[in-house]
């Protein structure tokens, strides 16, 4: 499912900017610590700005449309599942680490 989601992405991507050259999304999967980047986007394209809006939108969509939860480990060994707040279907806004080159 989110292989399809980041290919999907990568797709929207290349038709708002046909200019685009190369698009990597890598997430991470297993543990992450607080602080550590959990997500990495790499956008390479002719004019640096459509390079930097892409990376800006692929990153809030991202977060809007690829089913990625997190499990959250406590000091306490307390464990709490997490999705993202941005998701359409999250039930905190009001609606229901892999690689991908494209």
């Amino acid at each position: 499912m989110v292989q399809s989601e980041f290919s999907q992405l990568c797709g929207d991507l290349r038709a708002r900017w046909p200019s685009l050259l190369h698009i990597c999304i890598h997430h991470r999967l297993g543990w992450v610590k607080v602080g550590e980047a959990s997500v990495v986007v790499a956008i390479s394209s002719p004019h640096r700005h459509d390079g930097q809006q892409a990376v800006q939108l692929c990153v809030s969509r991202l977060k809007a449309s690829v089913p990625i939860w997190k499990k959250e480990v406590y000091d306490t060994q307390e464990v709490s599942w997490k999705e993202n707040a941005e998701c359409r279907w999250s039930q905190s806004s009001g609606s229901a680490s892999e690689t991908k080159k494209c």
